[in-house]
């Protein structure tokens, strides 16, 4: 028997965790919060979005940074594998648009609960409010070329020192820091000669200028089209959800477009376009406009836009295409219909920036993955050494991607050391 090391106790340690153990060996998690699992509560506004029901293929499309080095990882745990792993912890599973996977209850919690339980039923000894200062090394010349160093143990801020075989770092990244990403395992991975690359917030809201946003706050918009310019240069284009707020905009489709757009909305604002009814043309837009305007000549604009927009819509549409809302709609001109229909089919909206860590779902950047193997997650500077999860340079977009990539990488982290040890 041997012993491993886990440092964090969110997804990828958990999964990395549970599958050491039932290896046979010796397993530990250190936890710096006081529960295991606080971002997995989170996740999903508090359902938790699992995984996404589709082939690896399709997985891997999904990645945005990396997703080569993913191949190993996906296809040795899948997204069945993941439904699988958490049925037979007895917590049911449905599947819902998009191929979302969540728990049939709705409850992120039951995830850690079937979790939780799956590590105590493996032996695994959990220490939480137990915080890694270190990650202790030794000079090995028996190690594998390239690697001139083992691993041999840790050190907690307790002043504690524990032995281990291997230590797999699962410490996340720097996104919702209050659920203790503080960025650790970058440091771990810099102590012990690894390159980090560039962080960054990922699939998380974006900020607007000119107050059109904010006056809308709360306003949720479902079945529009978003897309994204750079001039004449189109970023991203996709269909579902949104919302405004009082800094811009968030929703699934705004979060995804942070991930396709980070680098350009880094250097100078970019524009945004809604599409209102898209499932309408324009020629098919200004029919149905004119049929609300001869149904009600005698009314005043403002009072027909109910039958055409949310509520709260209304002032910042009557605003931006500059008719009088107390105009009477016989009096309107076909000219200002026009203006209207195009209003309503690309409503503008300046980009100027990405909201912080602390409303980001992942960080993007991380440990590069040139120095890990893809097929173990074991460094390839340092023996016993393991990273898994979002402490390494991957991201994907929104669906159940992320945590995918999390499930994946803690089981292949298990599966390597279990080679070594």
């Amino acid at each position: 028997m041997s012993k491993v090391a886990v440092i964090g106790g969110g997804a990828a340690g958990m999964m990395a965790a549970a599958a050491a153990a039932e290896c046979g060996h010796e397993v530990s998690i250190y936890e710096k919060n006081e529960k295991l699992g606080k971002k997995i509560y989170i996740t999903g506004k508090g359902r938790c979005n699992l995984t996404n029901e589709c082939d690896v293929e399709d997985l891997l499309r999904a990645v945005c940074v990396n997703r080569k080095f993913l191949y190993s990882a996906f296809y040795g745990f899948t997204s069945q594998d993941t439904i699988l792993f958490f049925e037979e912890q007895g917590m049911k599973t449905k599947t819902e648009r998009g191929n979302r996977v969540f728990p049939v209850s709705d409850h992120s919690s039951d995830v850690i609960k079937a979790l939780s339980e799956k590590l105590k039923r493996c032996g695994v000894r959990v220490f939480l409010n137990s915080e890694v200062k270190e990650i202790i090394l030794k000079e090995d010349s028996r190690v594998s070329p390239g690697a001139g160093k083992r691993v041999c143990g840790v050190s907690l801020s307790s002043g504690e020192t524990k032995e281990a075989d291997a230590v797999i770092v699962a410490t996340g990244g720097l996104s919702y820091q209050a659920t203790g990403s503080t960025g650790d395992g970058y440091r771990f991975a810099r102590e012990a000669g690894h390159q980090v690359t560039k962080l960054s917030p990922s699939l998380v809201p974006l900020e607007t200028e000119g107050g059109l946003a904010q006056q809308m706050q709360g306003l949720s918009l479902r079945n529009v089209e978003v897309s994204v310019c750079d001039g004449k240069k189109e970023l991203y284009r996709e269909f579902g959800e949104m919302m405004f707020t009082h800094f811009g905009v968030t929703g699934p489709l705004i979060l995804t477009a942070s991930s396709q757009i980070q680098k350009k909305l880094e250097d100078h604002p970019l524009q945004m376009y809604i599409d209102l009814k898209p499932a309408l043309t324009m020629e098919q837009l200004d029919a149905r406009i004119l049929r609300e305007f001869e149904a009600a000549k005698n009314k005043q604009f403002k009072n027909i836009l109910g039958t055409l927009f949310p509520a709260k819509m209304i002032p910042v549409m009557i605003q931006c295409c500059q008719i009088p809302g107390e105009k009477v709609i016989h009096d309107i001109t076909k000219e200002e219909r026009k203006r209207l229909a195009e209003l309503t089919k690309r409503f503008p909206l300046t980009l100027t920036g990405l909201r912080d860590y602390n409303e980001a779902i992942i960080t993007r950047g991380g440990v590069s993955v040139k120095e890990i193997d893809p097929a173990t997650m074991e460094s390839r500077l340092v023996s016993g050494l393991y990273f898994a999860g979002e402490v390494l340079d991957l991201d994907a977009v929104t669906g159940g991607f992320n945590l995918q990539i999390a499930w994946s990488t803690g089981y292949a982290a298990e599966e390597g050391s279990d080679e070594k040890i």
